[in-house]
């Protein structure tokens, strides 16, 4: 994936931050301005001095809009995009405390875990040549044991050995040859304690307990290609300060992390808020999220973390409700309030044809590995395009996913015959739109049923 230029570069711009954007969202001008925004003033903050920097707080969003229009990919893709740690999570599966359910600091906690991950990846990337050397030599070593001290021309005979091993090994000729490494696991498995007693518990008692159970040694007997990725991981491990980078981590999520709440329309409560019903759970679960949103110290395992400066971008429908229907505390929290347009036939011929992710480049790609060289007609992408469109209207409107069940079914026996059926190039023109989709659209229990 391109990814812009990194923080420090003049080339983050808003223009440039929605042009990437527009490589995978079509449409929603004012939602990507939004966004945009935020990130740029995220960069500019860094560049302040740190007294002025500690004063300017994330200004948050609310994205409002139909399912499907893209809020969950433009928020997804600007933290890709940007480097940042990034965690989606749905109002819904909170609730009030006292209730059954994810307590609203463990977005949080994953938030934390998001940054660690990002982060090792980059060490891991950034040490790949020295780690991959590193795992080829003990890969030799498992399949060629070193040799003891003895004559030169004994010694010669082996290192000539160990280099045709090394050429075989990288010609891939080994993979399936099982070696036997040693692992360190858990004498005592805390998972299920963990599980059963709840993430506050874990995070507080996770790293304490961990150290103080004993840890085995195992000897495994693996193929060498699962051997490859375990030998990498404990290569890994050996070169990366974890202390320093637990620290990084934390300092990442809490300068640049981004939270997506989904869905926050479901918690907003409607209508007269008396008589213990389900609102009031609702408006429960709102309080809990309000001192995350403004700002508080959250316990993590790996230590306390401060959200005053963690970009917060909420998204709902709105059917049922309104934004006015959260609670005003909540409210103020998101000062920017974007509205996204439903999409249409034209919006579905361009994501189809325009974007990155394009489900034709996917299905193209998929099927190429059979040997089928697809062709789609442009007729035949505005027949798809009008079709998703008329679903939409017709039945529930779940915008630009309708275009995967339409297009599912309609490469659905092309799917299942390849290769044996077909091979070469097979064009997708309209008339096999048609055959394909016209009985199901024409009969409408049916198109309910299957599309």
């Amino acid at each position: 994936m391109t990814t812009l230029p990194p923080p420090d570069g003049e080339g983050w711009t808003c223009r440039a931050i929605t042009a990437q954007l527009d490589r995978w969202v079509i449409g929603q001008a004012q939602a990507k301005r939004a966004v945009a925004i935020a990130l740029r003033n995220r960069w500019r903050r860094l560049r302040l001095p740190p007294e002025a920097r500690a004063e300017i707080v994330p200004t948050n969003i609310l994205m409002i809009g139909p399912t499907g229009v893209g809020k969950t990919e433009i928020a997804r893709r600007l933290a890709a995009l940007a480097g940042l740690p990034f965690v989606k999570v749905e109002a819904t599966k909170f609730t009030e405390k006292g209730y059954v359910g994810r307590d609203v600091d463990s977005m949080v906690r994953d938030l934390v875990e998001s940054a660690l991950g990002l982060l090792r990846r980059r060490r891991e990337q950034a040490l790949g040549a020295e780690i991959d050397r590193a795992v080829e030599e003990r890969l030799i070593d498992l399949l060629f044991p070193p040799l003891g001290a003895g004559d030169p021309e004994r010694q010669q005979r082996w290192e000539r050995s160990r280099d045709k091993i090394r050429e075989q090994l990288r010609d891939g000729q080994f993979e399936d040859r099982e070696v036997t490494i040693a692992t360190e696991e858990e004498k005592v498995p805390l998972g299920n304690i963990f599980a059963a007693a709840g993430e506050e518990v874990e995070s507080a008692l996770g790293d304490a307990l961990r150290g103080m159970m004993p840890r085995r040694t195992r000897e495994r007997v693996v193929p060498v290609t699962q051997a490859r990725r375990l030998l990498r991981q404990q290569e890994a491990a050996r070169r990366i300060d974890e202390e320093r980078l637990v620290t990084e981590a934390i300092d990442l999520a809490e300068q640049g992390g981004m939270i997506f709440l989904d869905e926050i329309d479901k918690i907003a409560t409607r209508g007269d808020r008396g008589g213990g019903g389900p609102d009031v759970s609702r408006e429960g679960v709102q309080r809990d999220l309000l001192p995350v949103v403004e700002g508080c110290v959250v316990n993590t395992r790996y230590g306390p973390v401060r959200t005053d400066h963690v970009l917060f971008i909420a998204a709902g429908a709105f059917h049922m409700s309104k934004p006015s229907d959260l609670i005003p505390e909540l409210q103020g929290r998101f000062p920017v309030r974007v509205e996204l347009e439903s999409l249409g036939a034209a919006d579905f011929v361009r994501i189809l044809r325009e974007t990155d992710g394009s489900l034709l480049k996917q299905y193209t790609a998929l099927l190429a590995v059979d040997g089928v060289h697809l062709e789609f007609a442009p007729e035949a992408v505005a027949e798809l395009a009008s079709l998703a469109a008329e679903l939409n209207r017709r039945l529930e409107n779940i915008g630009a996913r309708r275009l995967q069940t339409v297009m599912a079914q309609l490469l659905d026996e092309l799917l299942f015959t390849a290769p044996e059926g077909v091979t070469g190039t097979v064009t997708v023109d309209r008339a096999l739109v048609d055959a394909r989709l016209g009985e199901i659209m024409r009969d409408e229990d049916l198109s309910r049923y299957i599309l």
